[in-house]
């Protein structure tokens, strides 16, 4: 099969490295891709929320399934672009898309299916949480404990120039849970816990996220969630005439009232997607394909039964501002050591890798206990250097 897989982060190079493991793969292309899936891939210069170049770029190399990594080209219709002109998405429309690009679409949806989910509240008082309706990043939530911290994430959510409300702060463990679904059925792909925020102890300013390790639970666990969260969500979507193909990712809470959905997502997280594939012993190019062709009976998605770790390493403004053009060093004496190294936000200037975003690099190692990859994790990170490099200090410590 050839296959075209859409974005220029981590996770879309984690899809790539996984996906090129496949023995069903022919060719294997990106747009815009970066330099670390330039090695597994063809590249070619088309941005990832453009589906004027996309679309034709999708002919003309006669590809089988497009893989689209980021939430904003779902979310703007490029799956609905491609299906029209009968090329296979993985990846849902843009109206089951609005799962993630509107909060309050997905409350109602929640609410309709009987998934229980955080409340909204009538007025901004301490705690709460403020959120942005639609897609910010991963920075358009702001968790707040006094006055002057909702003042200030009122204002932030203002600047946005888009809707947002004030819901319920639910106190808890966060976990990330992903299934694999062709509009109908829902399988388990695996469950994760990421790191939002800038600064060890959970301190500082939402990120994209810092680091995550897979997997939270047990696989009972996870298909139990599935079965009561996502199943019902589908479903719904199903009755709305929207049928869900793709990854639905639910962020959860786990309460002491039981669990809650803070949130859903209609694509793989990041970097939650660097720690999931590398544990999974599935041909992911044969599930993604059966789900995109609306029929994933027959797939079975096996975990390896091992843990993975990963540590992101940023630039040293991060999050208020990316960083470009500062070389990087120590990639190939990681990777010697065995970790994966998953670029983010990289580019090559006169054959030299420099930095080119805010989060540069995801730095990732699997291991038999969570202990282990993160030592391993951490062991690479430390072969790694560029100027003003800032990451977390206590990814998976908890676990």
């Amino acid at each position: 099969m050839k296959v075209l897989v859409v974005g220029s982060g981590g996770r879309e190079h984690a899809l790539a490295w996984a996906l090129a493991r496949s023995p069903l793969l022919t060719e294997l292309h990106a747009a815009p891709g970066n330099p670390g899936i330039a090695a597994l891939a063809s590249c070619h210069p088309a941005r990832a929320d453009d589906p004027a170049s996309l679309v034709p770029l999708a002919f003309e190399l006669g590809v089988d399934l497009v893989v689209v990594g980021p939430e904003a080209p779902l979310v703007a219709g490029l799956g609905d672009e491609l299906r029209s002109r009968g090329v296979a998405v993985f990846g849902p429309s843009a109206e089951a898309a609005r799962i993630e690009g509107s909060k309050a679409f997905a409350k109602e949806v929640l609410d309709t299916a009987g998934v229980p989910t955080a409340r909204v509240l009538d007025e901004s008082r301490p705690p709460c949480v403020v959120k942005a309706d639609g897609l910010a990043a991963g920075k358009g939530v702001w968790v707040c404990h006094t006055r002057a911290e909702v003042d200030a994430a009122l204002r932030a959510a203002e600047a946005l120039a888009q809707p947002f409300h004030v819901e319920e702060l639910l106190e808890g463990r966060e976990v990330s849970v992903f299934a694999l679904c062709d509009g109908v059925r829902a399988l388990p792909l695996g469950s994760a816990q990421d790191y939002k925020r800038i600064g060890d102890g959970d301190a500082g300013p939402n990120t994209g996220g810092m680091g995550a390790f897979s997997p939270r639970l047990t696989a009972d666990e996870e298909a139990a969630i599935v079965e009561t969260v996502h199943e019902p969500v589908l479903a719904e979507l199903a009755q709305r005439r929207t049928p869900f193909l793709g990854t639905l990712y639910a962020g959860l809470m786990l309460t002491e009232r039981g669990l809650r959905v803070l949130e859903f997502n209609c694509r793989f997280g990041d970097p939650e997607t660097q720690v999931v594939l590398p544990l999974l012993e599935t041909d992911l190019l044969e599930a993604l394909a059966a789900a995109a062709g609306g029929d994933v009976r027959g797939v079975e998605v096996t975990p390896s039964g091992r843990c993975a770790v990963a540590v992101v390493l940023a630039g040293g403004d991060y999050p208020d501002r990316g960083d470009a053009g500062t070389p990087i060093a120590g990639l190939e004496t990681a990777e010697r050591g065995g970790a994966l190294v998953f670029h983010a936000g990289t580019a090559l200037h006169d054959g030299r890798l420099v930095t080119n975003g805010g989060r540069i690099l995801d730095v990732t190692a699997v291991a038999d206990t969570v202990a282990d990859a993160r030592a391993a994790a951490y062991d690479a990170v430390a072969r790694i250097d560029f100027a003003g490099m800032r990451f977390r200090t206590d990814i998976a410590l908890d676990a």
